[in-house]
């Protein structure tokens, strides 16, 4: 399948420039199958994952709501050596994110120090004044972060975006792995590939170590909006692959100035709120009024220490992608080092003269809201039409705080199951990481793949799947 197998000019991650397998033990194995073995195993996903119910939810999508979530069976790897470099700079990340996240909301030494401009950070519709002062347990703020990372066609990995608030896909990377363990049981024979399958357990982990002191035997749930956010079935997989409640916002009340949960029993202490809710919904005498998912007086209780919320209100501030563009600098003031991971070079539409540079090459750029997710509101400029780029133009000029734009980059690929052969189609990583007592990522991670000719989306609601991500233990890359 291989030797007919043709790269379309980016990076390859399984294939080199001359056409060689860069992991020739695991070539070997996936050419045992011909490419009519490999449909008919990957026809057998598609039906387990229809069975299993292993779904996600596109809003407003002609074809309904409910969606089986794409698979491909061909997997990705990546070398150990490359993985343990990535490790290391998204952990230096996370703890610079989880510094600037305490100074913002406490004394402000960064902004007061010009590194990040104030009023980029004020101005954010992620900042949250209410929470000026808080002290999260443990002094953790980002419990669970999703990066996404993409690499280039000069096969540099770059870290495209932080997701900091309710990072999703995680569950898909527990069960693409069981998956394949089920379908090409053969392709791990003789492998060492780094496991997934602990992840819940680590999970749990963070989560207790970051209650409140005053707790013994902490008790943590996961709260949901319910079964009809896109994410329900992650949020049902993790509650029960922990062993902890799955809860809705009225199945908790606040009483004798602790967070409780409702049981047969009567009511339980709930000192860890694993929170999969926006923060405007978590709280209605804090935040919007008209909410009906989230805990009247929550923040109350959070404020006093008495339950941990993770992650906590007002991370969304450190992940706006404008604040994203000084990420390095923010690296280099609480860390003193240089970033591991470099960002994708970004113009920020608030700053007048990139604003002009934007404008002026909105055919050659990637336009993107700075606070929208999923592939929402992008422009693809090279790819646009113009009446799409003027219409961008007009939401620049009219408000250009919200926008920013990068150069158009060409995302690697990996060999996709498509029609009657192997195709090449782009892909992105989203690694999972943990803050607890230290910072643990997960091996791999969630490997995004448009699986439209020629398209650089990746995003589920906009038509992309997903592939198994194998750190490769035993074997180097060629």
């Amino acid at each position: 399948m291989l030797e007919t197998y043709r790269r379309n000019g980016a990076f390859d991650e399984l294939v080199t420039t001359t056409g060689t397998p860069r992991y020739p033990k695991l070539a070997a194995r996936l050419e045992t199958l011909n490419f009519a073995d490999l449909s008919v195993r990957q026809k057998s996903a598609e039906e387990h994952l229809r069975e299993k119910g292993i779904t996600f939810a596109v809003y407003g999508h002609s074809d309904g709501t409910e969606k089986v979530w794409p698979f491909d069976i061909v997997p990705r790897a990546i070398p150990a050596d490359e993985w343990q470099q990535v490790e290391r700079g998204l952990q230096q990340r996370i703890r610079a994110l989880n510094f600037f996240l305490d100074d913002v909301y406490g004394p402000k030494r960064i902004l007061k120090d010009r590194v990040v401009p104030e009023e980029l950070v004020l101005s954010a519709k992620t900042y949250r004044p209410v929470c000026e002062g808080l002290k999260p347990p443990k002094g953790v703020w980002t419990h669970v972060v999703g990066t996404d990372l993409v690499r280039d066609k000069d096969g540099v990995i770059y870290v495209l975006e932080d997701n900091l608030r309710c990072p999703s896909g995680v569950s898909y990377v527990l069960e693409n792995r069981e998956l394949m363990k089920r379908v090409m049981p053969e392709v791990f024979r003789g492998s060492s590939i780094a496991p997934v399958e602990h992840y819940p357990e680590q999970l749990l982990k963070t989560l207790v170590q970051t209650a409140p002191a005053t707790a013994d035997r902490p008790t943590a749930v996961l709260l949901s909006p319910g079964v009809y956010n896109s994410a329900y079935f992650e949020h049902s997989f993790l509650a029960q692959q922990m062993g902890i409640e799955l809860v809705f916002g009225p199945d908790l009340v606040i009483a004798d100035g602790y967070v409780k949960m409702r049981t047969t029993k009567g009511l339980q202490r709930v000192d860890v709120i694993y929170r999969r809710i926006d923060d405007d919904f978590l709280d209605p005498k804090c935040f919007r009024a008209d909410s009906v998912l989230g805990v009247p007086g929550l923040m109350d209780v959070y404020k006093a220490g008495r339950v941990t919320l993770a992650n906590a209100p007002g991370t969304g501030v450190a992940d706006d992608k404008a604040v994203y563009a000084y990420v390095p600098r923010i690296i280099k003031y609480y860390l003193g080092e240089d970033a591991i991971l470099p960002n994708v070079p970004t113009y920020i539409c608030d700053e007048p003269r990139e604003c002009e540079h934007v404008l002026a090459n909105l055919d050659k750029l990637v336009v993107k809201p700075t606070n929208e997710s999923g592939g929402y509101g992008l422009l693809m400029g090279p790819m646009a039409s113009q009446a799409e780029r003027d219409q961008t133009a007009a939401a620049i000029r009219s408000n250009p705080r919200n926008w920013i734009a990068q150069p158009m980059l060409t995302l690697s690929t990996v060999p996709t199951v498509m029609g009657d052969g192997l195709v090449p189609r782009h892909v992105d990583l989203r690694p999972f990481i943990l803050y607890g007592d230290d910072v643990f990522v997960l091996p791999g991670g969630l490997t995004r793949v448009a699986l439209r000719e020629g398209s650089m989306i990746v995003n589920s609601s906009q038509g992309g799947g997903s592939k198994d991500t194998w750190v490769m233990l035993n074997e180097l890359a060629s």
